[in-house]
Formats: structure tokens, C-alpha cells, sequence
């Protein structure tokens, strides 16, 4: 056979999927968690003295990792609050622009955009209640825009993963954990926000699948005497810490949604905690009461004048340099920590499934995840708590579904019970609200987790590990890509007007179901394509392969690298024979060597 024709061969294999790219050459599985070897003494061959100094060891190891943990929860909530004062006034600005909002599409990408922004749905769920409460926005237009609320808030456990890129397998377990959450938002889109648009025109009274079920939900249950309160659980114990370092004052957002011009020039950080009132006397029987701030707020930054953008960089730093350390200590500590009999038997228990109920586990650990998710408050907080316990291989992928899952139920609750804190004309409303997100998620569930074959996010996110295992860049490539570029393309395609919108969307759409329905066929059934579709070999390399864009990335740090490394071998070459020079001065002292005198003696 000749070249030409082994080359033909090898191509005709290539498939236009994500995964093929990346098919591990060896028997192992990647996927498969690793074994956890013994590395010390055995329990029974120790002394007394031995026993202890290990109890006292991992005590203390056990002790640092809830510090940690404590810490990284704190650096999420300084993460969330710098990117409130980075672009707060910006999502809400973009919250207040009704007309484009209108456009389903366009709501889902701000949805993602604004929470992406500001780092919690919570806020930008809070914002929407509000322009629903105060008559500037329908409940049908915040649908999507919900959904797209749900994606955003992924972002973060993404971010999380990227902590363990030195070990590929590792990182190709978190990065596959990490993304699960991602893929089963965006499957729930894909399936709600059409039918959502179908059941809008097909209703006479306009109510699309979402709005229509809360209404009767709501109509069906008295909520006008309801009351709530707000859910203070793991705030107790991390306001104390990072309320000495910054309070926001989350407020004024939703005034700059609402246009309120009495906020156009107000701080999002707080920096003043008492205030006296005083009434002036404007003639002709009018008065008006101010505010007058006594004493600053016990915070860091509430005693700087610095500007909210400025306060927001430095928090940025700040959170990221304590999310990474904190997060690379608790890998390394869980390391050291899961090992041996007893980590094999966490390991086992973990992953187990319940004896002669096994379809059960995945819906225990659905509660589990909820009530976690309850307790801490934030679904971004569990699921990134989870990312490197996947990546180090102590829970499987298949087991962070479902507890991804229950995180997703979790968070609505806690907006659910928050809602019901609200009253008058912004109950009924902010309940709704809150149910919408319910719904969504409850409906995903039914369908991509009750139907096993519809399991769909699990082998999704195995694919995106896969291919960050081989091409690292490619991480951040899917972050910039998903959460920042794709929702400001849309944006962009809205100002063209609707057509333009639909027609690219429609597209590309058309185009991503044919080339996945085509790898289907070409793994399943080839004979019923035709000859040249059953293989993407016809396609030039760029468009069914990553190497391409791999070389480009490999060469573009290579060479910054390379100029790195060539500037310090020159520096260090010109200091090891300024040392030579001067060693050799030294041992040849007194003698008359012009050669080896100094340039200044030259001189």
C-alpha cells in the first residue's frame, strides 16, 4: 500500500467531534477514579507514639482543610462583590433596556451576560424581580432571561477547575465535573426556551410553558398573607469576616435598573452604616427630610473615597489570588489525606449504590446536593467545593450529576424562601419569579436524568475533559467563548434587528444539528450515508480537527518563551564570566596581566 493511500486511510477515520480528537491511545481509562495506595506505615505495624503523632497529624490536616474551605467560600463572595462594582451599573443598564429584552434570544444572552457579571444568579434574579415588581418588565420577558441567569452562574466551578491544570488527568476529571453543570443548563435551554416560544403563540392568552404552570401554581395556593424570611445559614459565619473587608449595598442595582435618578451617582460600597435625618424648611409649606451620615461603616474599603471601579479590581486580585491558594492547599492536602483503607472506603461509599434500590442513589444524592446547596446558600459554592474532589478522584462523574442536579433545585429554594420575605405588589410577582426557575430546572431533570438514554450532559462533559486533557488552551477558550463572547455576539446581532438575529441563529442551529445527527450516523449506522459523508476527510484539517489551532497556540508561547528564555541565558552567561573575570583577578593578584584587569582599572 502506498503512502498515499495509508494517509487516505488515516483520514478517512477523522471524525468532526470533539472527542476524536482526543481518543486516549493507551488501555487505561482516564475516566476511572485512580487507586489509593497505601504511602505510610500500615495502623497495625505502628507504636503507640506513632498512632499518635498520625492522629495528631491529620487532625491538624483535617482542621486546615475546614480553614480553607471557610476561606475559599469567603473569596467566592469577594469574587461576587468585585464583579458587582466592575460592571455592576453596566447589567443593570442592560437589565433596563426593555425593547431588546423582548427578543427571547436576546433575554437568555443578557440573562447569562449580567449574572457572568456580577457572579451570582441571585443578584440578577433579584434585579429582574424588581423591574417586574416596579411595571418595567412582564413575567413573560424575564422567562429566558432567567434561563439564561441559570447558565451564567456556572462560570464559577468552570473557573475552579482551571486550578489543576498540571495534572492532565486530573484536569480532564475536573474540567469534565466542572462542565457537567454547563451542559445540562444549556440542554434545558435548547429544550424550554422553544417550547416557551411555541406554547406563547399557540395559547390565546399568550402564557408560554413556564409562565402558564407558576400562574397556576400561584392561582392554585393563597399567598396573600404569605411571609418569609430571609435565609442567614452559612452567612452567620463568613459576614463577620468579609464584612471587614467590604459591604455593598445591593440596592442601588436595582435602582439603576429602575432608572432611578436619586442613585445615578451612588457607591455600591457602603460606607456609611449611621445616619441622622434632618427636615429643611423650603418656604411655602414644603419640606424635605435628609440624611445625614454620622459614622462610617466598620469595613475596609467603607473608609476610602476610592471609586467603585478601582475598589472592584483590587477585590478582584484579592479574591482570585485567595480562591487559587486556598484551592490548591485543599488539593494537596486532600492528597495527602485520601489515601489507604480509609480513603478507599470514603471513596467506595461515595459512589456506591444503594443494594437492590440502585436507580435510587442518584435521587438521594439529588437531596443531598439540594440540601447542601440550602445550607451554603449558593449553588456556585457547592458545585466548586465538589470540582476538585471529581478532578482528585475521590467522587466519579456519573455521581456529580445527580449532585449537581439537587444543587440546581437547592438555589431556587433559597430564592423561593427569600421571595416570600417580600410584600404588597412584589409578592406575587417575586414568587413567580422563583417558581419560573424552579420549573426549569425540575422539567430538565424529568427529562435529561428520569429517561436514562437522555442522560445527554454526562458523555458532553466527558467530551469537553477529553479535550482540555490534550489541548489545555482550550479551557479558556470554552470560557471566553461560552460566557463572554457568545452573549455578546448575540447582543451585537440583536442591534441588526430581529432578521439578522433569527437568520444567524437559524443557521447555525440547522448547522449543528446536521453535523451532530451526521456523527451519529457515522458511528452507529454508516451505510445509510453517502459515501463522502461517512467520513469529514473531505473537510480541510481546520474544520474538523483542534491540531491546527493547537500548533498556532503551541508556537505563539513557544516563542514568547523562547525570547523569555534566550534574554535570561544571555544575562546569566554575561554574570557567570563577570565572575569568572573577577575570580580569575583574584587569584592572579600582583601580577602584571593587563588581560585580566578590570575595564574601570583600564580605564
Amino acid at each position: 500500500m502506498t503512502g498515499t493511500q495509508l494517509e487516505h486511510q488515516r483520514d478517512s477515520q477523522v471524525r468532526l467531534t470533539l472527542d476524536d480528537d482526543v481518543t486516549p491511545k493507551t488501555e487505561e481509562d482516564p475516566w476511572a477514579l485512580p487507586e489509593l495506595a497505601q504511602t505510610g506505615k500500615p495502623w497495625a505495624a505502628m507504636t503507640a507514639q506513632e498512632r499518635w503523632r498520625r492522629v495528631g497529624v491529620n487532625t491538624f490536616k483535617f482542621v486546615s482543610l475546614l480553614g480553607l474551605l471557610y476561606l475559599f467560600i469567603c473569596s467566592l463572595d469577594f469574587l461576587s462583590q468585585s464583579f458587582r462594582l466592575v460592571g455592576g451599573r453596566t447589567a443593570s443598564q442592560v437589565f433596563s433596556s426593555s425593547e431588546l429584552l423582548a427578543n427571547p434570544v436576546v433575554g437568555l444572552m443578557m440573562g447569562c451576560l449580567v449574572t457572568v457579571l456580577v457572579q451570582s444568579s441571585s443578584t440578577s434574579t433579584s434585579i429582574i424581580v424588581s423591574m417586574v415588581a416596579s411595571g418595567l418588565l412582564k413575567v413573560r420577558t424575564c422567562v429566558p432571561m432567567i434561563m439564561g441567569a441559570n447558565i451564567g452562574t456556572s462560570i464559577t466551578n468552570t473557573l475552579v477547575s482551571l486550578t489543576q491544570v498540571s495534572d492532565r488527568n486530573e484536569f480532564r476529571r475536573a474540567f469534565g465535573g466542572a462542565t457537567i453543570h454547563d451542559m445540562f443548563n444549556w440542554l434545558n435551554v435548547l429544550l424550554l426556551l422553544p417550547l416557551e416560544v411555541l406554547t406563547q403563540a399557540l395559547n390565546p392568552t399568550g402564557e408560554g410553558y413556564l409562565e402558564y404552570t407558576t400562574d397556576a401554581i400561584l392561582n392554585s395556593i393563597d399567598v396573600g398573607e404569605t411571609k418569609g424570611t430571609k435565609m442567614k445559614l452559612l452567612k452567620v459565619i463568613t459576614t463577620p469576616f468579609t464584612s471587614l473587608i467590604i459591604k455593598t449595598d445591593k440596592k442601588v442595582l436595582s435602582e439603576w435598573a429602575l432608572n432611578n435618578t436619586e442613585y445615578f451617582n451612588a457607591s455600591l460600597v457602603k460606607h456609611f452604616c449611621k445616619y441622622s435625618t434632618e427636615i429643611i424648611d423650603l418656604g411655602d409649606n414644603e419640606t424635605e427630610t435628609v440624611r445625614i451620615p454620622l459614622e462610617r461603616c466598620p469595613s475596609l474599603f467603607s473608609q476610602t473615597d476610592l471609586a467603585d471601579l478601582y475598589v472592584g479590581l483590587i477585590l478582584l486580585a484579592v479574591s482570585l489570588l485567595m480562591l487559587c491558594g486556598c484551592l490548591v492547599l485543599m488539593v494537596k492536602i486532600l492528597h495527602t489525606l485520601l489515601q489507604g483503607s480509609i480513603a478507599s472506603v470514603i471513596r467506595t461509599t461515595l459512589n456506591a449504590d444503594i443494594p437492590y434500590f440502585g436507580w435510587l442513589t442518584g435521587y438521594l444524592a439529588m437531596l443531598v446536593g439540594c440540601g447542601m446547596t440550602i445550607l451554603v446558600q449558593s449553588s456556585s459554592v457547592f458545585t466548586s467545593a465538589l470540582t476538585p474532589l471529581v478532578g482528585c478522584g475521590v467522587i466519579s462523574l456519573e455521581r456529580m450529576y445527580p449532585l449537581t442536579l439537587g444543587s440546581n433545585i437547592g438555589t431556587t429554594t433559597t430564592a423561593l424562601l427569600a421571595a416570600l420575605a417580600a410584600s404588597g405588589a412584589t409578592l406575587r410577582p417575586s414568587i413567580q419569579i422563583a417558581l419560573v426557575h424552579l420549573v426549569f430546572n425540575l422539567t430538565g431533570i424529568v427529562v435529561f436524568y428520569t429517561l436514562p438514554g437522555l442522560r445527554w450532559p454526562v458523555p458532553l462533559a466527558r467530551a469537553l475533559g477529553n479535550v482540555t486533557a490534550s489541548y489545555r488552551w482550550f479551557a479558556v477558550a470554552y470560557l471566553l467563548g461560552m460566557f463572554m463572547i457568545l452573549p455578546a455576539l448575540v447582543f451585537g446581532l440583536s442591534m441588526a434587528g430581529p432578521t439578522a438575529l433569527y437568520a444567524v441563529c437559524g443557521v447555525a442551529m440547522t448547522t449543528a444539528s446536521f453535523v451532530a445527527m451526521v456523527n451519529v450516523l457515522q458511528r452507529r449506522a454508516p451505510a445509510f450515508l453517502p459515501v463522502p459523508l461517512r467520513s469529514w476527510a473531505f473537510l480541510p484539517k481546520p474544520l474538523r480537527s483542534l491540531e491546527p489551532y493547537d500548533r498556532m497556540v503551541t508556537g505563539m508561547t513557544s516563542r514568547c518563551c523562547c525570547a523569555t528564555a534566550v534574554a535570561m541565558e544571555t544575562e546569566a552567561e554575561a554574570d557567570s564570566v563577570a565572575r569568572e573575570k573577577k575570580a580569575a583577578q583574584a587569584e592572579f593578584a600582583g601580577r602584571d596581566n593587563p588581560a585580566l584587569q578590570t575595564d574601570h582599572s583600564l580605564a
